[in-house]
């Protein structure tokens, strides 16, 4: 695994910003290491990962469900999925789908792809990233669609009410692009895959970097799976590189506005430093209070990268900083992300954004898993292919993890140079980092991590 020792600030969520009125962190030289060389990408579809299977047949359409944000608060990332998911359909087999090159979700909710003479069908629902809506559309999805692998969703916990549901139905469930450690942790069952990487992959990428220069920290994070996971994952991450936590971990509801009595806590604790996660919009919140109890002023606080519409907003101050990101188009130089790039701002206009990669990679999973059953797809053919499988995506290798079935993946380090270009081209690429975290499940499968270190993260 490649360590990395680039200087850092950190703030991890799935949507992240850090507000424009607070510091710039200060950039400490870094001994950069030179992207690979751009390859050309290709206008048109080039051919799978593999081969399809010579005369791959099925009897009856292969059903997928996914299931995102399309409609509540973690919308904007909800659109990343849809998207990218049907773009690496395209890419996987080959053609576009029924619907056209263009997936519009409010026009159809429905695609369909072939391998061969083997239709692949795509249903696709809004759960708004409330479980009590996940719950109705997967159950709507198993019992009347008869869909046979399900993909999603944004919201962790949400996810954790599809876990379930996939593995009462003995249905497997590619997670893009929820993050919280639970998934494949506590909440892990055999159903379960992920192409998203896990608070503790984001936890690793920072904690070195982070460490080099503050040694003390809190925490503040919000009280849910997602939050709780990436708390317990950057205290033991980072105090694992020599940090020190001067005091309790800081759980607020997800819904608060007033961060007031949190940000006295944080500025009575002490610690040189302050490490937040968040996940919504109150972090605009949490960052004017930080400001008006003087926080900011006293404590330093830094951030990885976010999403290319909300960069500009709340990173204006902050060029010239180095932090880490999931993934940023500009990062991977690969012929699959190439396409996806291409492809992405020729159809919707945009360059490919913070979890597009996720949504293509879970695509290609399918796709593959589908190839290597030969069309077998019941739950225990496809879950058995699924396991240990390795295959290539947007950010070059993937390799599913059959003890947990955690996405080894790449992430990234990069400089912000600017925040102004109009196509969204604000890093300088750094280093690439491949985080292996240790195996988060709980006791009683303790067993299944075989040689893998073993962190619990207390019951996490």
């Amino acid at each position: 695994m490649k360590v990395l020792r680039t200087l850092a600030f950190l703030l991890v969520a799935t949507s992240l910003v850090l507000a424009a009125c607070a510091p710039a962190a200060t950039e400490v030289p870094v001994e950069a290491t030179e992207a690979p060389a751009t390859e050309e990408a290709a206008t048109e579809a080039p051919a799978a990962t593999e081969e399809p299977a010579a005369g791959l047949t099925c009897a009856e359409p292969i059903k997928v469900g996914l299931i995102t944000d399309a409609s509540g608060a973690l919308a904007i990332y909800g659109a990343h999925i849809l998207r990218s998911f049907m773009l690496g359909m395209e890419y996987a087999t080959g053609a576009p789908g029924s619907a056209g090159e263009k997936f519009d979700f409010t026009q159809t909710q429905e695609n369909t792809f072939k391998i061969d003479n083997c239709e692949i069908q795509v249903f696709v629902r809004d759960d708004g990233s409330n479980a009590e809506n996940t719950a109705t559309v997967a159950r709507e999805l198993i019992d009347v669609e008869g869909v046979n692998i399900l993909v999603g969703t944004v919201s962790s916990g949400a996810t954790a009410t599809l876990q379930g549901i996939a593995l009462e139905s003995g249905i497997p469930l590619i997670v893009a692009p929820a993050a919280a450690n639970d998934i494949t942790g506590v909440n892990f069952n055999e159903y379960t895959f992920r192409t998203s990487r896990n608070n503790y992959q984001d936890a690793m990428n920072e904690c070195i970097a982070l460490t080099q220069q503050y040694k003390t920290f809190v925490q503040i994070a919000p009280d849910y799976a997602f939050g709780q996971g990436s708390a317990a994952a950057f205290r033991d991450a980072c105090t694992l590189e020599g940090a020190e936590f001067v005091a309790d971990d800081i759980f607020a509801p997800l819904d608060t506005t007033d961060f007031t009595p949190y940000m006295d806590q944080i500025a009575n604790s002490g610690a040189e430093a302050y490490i937040v996660t968040w996940a919504g919009s109150g972090f605009v919140s949490l960052v004017q209070a930080a400001k008006d109890q003087g926080v900011t002023e006293s404590m330093a606080l830094g951030a990885t990268f976010i999403d290319n519409v909300l960069m500009p907003t709340f990173f204006a101050n902050a060029v010239g900083t180095t932090a880490g990101i999931l993934y940023h188009y500009s990062a991977p130089q690969n012929d699959i992300n190439a396409w996806l790039v291409e492809n992405t701002k020729a159809r919707y206009g945009v360059n490919p954004d913070l979890f597009d990669a996720d949504g293509m990679n879970a695509a290609i999973f399918a796709v593959e898993a589908i190839k290597a059953t030969n069309g077998d797809v019941s739950g225990e053919a496809l879950k058995t292919a699924m396991e240990g499988m390795e295959f290539e995506g947007p950010k070059g290798t993937i390799y599913i993890r059959p003890e947990d079935h955690v996405a080894i993946q790449d992430m990234y380090i990069l400089k912000l140079v600017n925040v102004t270009d109009p196509e969204a081209a604000f890093y300088e690429y750094v280093d690439t980092s491949r985080p292996e975290p240790p195996c988060l499940l709980p006791e009683a499968l303790k067993d299944r991590c075989g040689g893998l270190p073993y962190g619990n993260l207390s019951g996490q």
